[in-house]
């Protein structure tokens, strides 16, 4: 009978006794490479610790010039022979360098002074290449900003260039401030040259259709290289006559920057991104949830908001993306609440008044982001129509959008958009 007994109380004694040595939960948040320990205590309190790092010293410089001067996820995110790309190309940037202190020294020399090597570093490095190296390094912690919004970042390089340009321009009316200028100047131009650069990639990438990347680079940087030496040639004869005096260029300045600008913000309008970040994510969701249709990357490309990229669009369930989980959840019954509804998902999403907060696992993708964003939308149409609150309706929400998920998804990539990564900056993620 004991037997019995046991046997019958058993399974209650063992569930008892994993609830009793179950362990409050925690979670990493990940964010600028700066990691967060969250949990909640026995009380259901928050607690937030910034990770120590019991590396040695030496080894955490190390991790520190690679996450600076290497792509993330380096030596797994690159193609063998990288490495050796980039030890060459800094002998070759290093031998370079040295080079233009010599020509510098050379031209000084002919046009009568008599420089010494070290006066000739210093023209060359201080007033041109120092604030712009300064620039470029500073620029290039932006470097997830950019892969998210390249469109936005390369119509800031060109402002930021434009903007150096303008105090080159002026420096001529407070000669006495000429190294402040001229430095600040090469510091806008070393910002832009790195976003610039960092941004033609992409571009290029949405237009490339059978593998022809590499075709498409060359052609494009043929056009420019042509056309740069046709401005060359217009800027000479302005110089020599209408911009001979400060006055001309005062007003010739402004307009070649105006068309400039213009020209660059037409160009990035007319790119097809193919690539999936908060902004085109969310007016894919918005569009599918209003015609059920879903859109091209040619479709959407005329319609983004360059200036603005972060907006909240209602349409798309008022979602924003990259918020911390710890700002986000603040009771662990809620948390418990979440991880049932979406038990295998790489997201959370918790509806507040003003918007609907999705925050995304580490290793999340495109098509986790896409579940998350559907749900949100979903569950703010049964809102509209009055069949709860849009927390009370996420289950059904979440219902929907598994039943319609593979034929959205199939449909996503025949027309064209890339779901393997979902592009969010530098946004906060959560790893259990």
């Amino acid at each position: 009978m004991d037997f019995i007994l046991g046997v019958i109380r058993g399974p209650k004694k063992k569930e008892a006794e994993k609830e009793a040595v179950r362990r409050p939960d925690f979670w990493i948040e990940t964010s600028d490479s700066v990691s967060h320990l969250c949990s909640f205590d026995a009380d259901g309190r928050l607690s937030v610790k910034v990770m120590c790092d019991s590396r040695p010293i030496v080894q955490r410089m190390l991790d520190s010039f690679l996450n600076k001067f290497f792509p993330s996820g380096y030596p797994y995110s690159v193609n063998e022979g990288y490495l050796t790309y980039t030890q060459f190309r800094a002998l070759q940037h290093f031998s370079s360098a040295a080079l233009s202190v010599l020509s510098t020294q050379s031209l000084l020399f002919a046009a009568g002074l008599r420089p010494t090597p070290a006066q000739a570093t210093a023209v060359s490095w201080i007033l041109k290449d120092g604030m712009q190296h300064a620039g470029k390094l500073i620029c290039s912690n932006m470097g997830a900003r950019m892969d998210s919004e390249p469109k936005s970042w390369r119509i800031l390089a060109d402002v930021l260039y434009d903007l150096g340009t303008g105090l080159d321009v002026l420096s001529p009316l407070c000669p006495h401030l000429f190294l402040e200028m001229a430095g600040l100047g090469n510091f806008a131009k070393g910002l832009a040259v790195v976003a610039a650069r960092a941004t033609r990639l992409p571009i290029y990438s949405s237009f490339a259709k059978e593998g022809n990347l590499s075709d498409l680079f060359a052609k494009g940087e043929a056009i420019s290289t042509l056309f740069n030496v046709v401005g060359l040639g217009a800027g000479i004869q302005l110089a020599s006559t209408v911009c001979s005096s400060i006055q001309g260029k005062l007003i010739a300045g402004p307009v070649l920057s105006a068309i400039h600008i213009y020209s660059v913000v037409e160009e990035m309008r007319a790119a097809p991104v193919n690539t999936l970040n908060p902004q085109r994510t969310a007016m894919i969701v918005a569009d599918f949830a209003k015609n059920g249709k879903v859109s091209s990357p040619a479709d959407l490309r005329y319609r983004e908001n360059l200036l603005f990229p972060d907006r909240i669009i209602e349409e798309a369930g008022s979602v924003k993306v990259g918020q911390p989980l710890r700002k986000v959840l603040n009771k662990s019954s809620k948390l418990e609440e979440l991880r049932e509804i979406f038990p295998k998902e790489k997201f959370l999403i918790s509806c507040n008044n003003k918007w609907t907060d999705l925050v995304l696992e580490q290793s999340a993708t495109g098509e986790d982001a896409l579940r998350g964003w559907l749900v949100a939308a979903f569950a703010a149409d049964m809102e509209k129509l009055g069949l709860g609150s849009s927390q009370t309706v996420l289950p059904a929400a979440y219902g929907k959008m598994e039943s319609i998920f593979p034929s959205f998804l199939s449909e996503l990539k025949t027309r064209g958009w890339h779901t393997d990564q979902f592009l969010d900056g530098n946004g906060s993620r959560f790893a259990f």
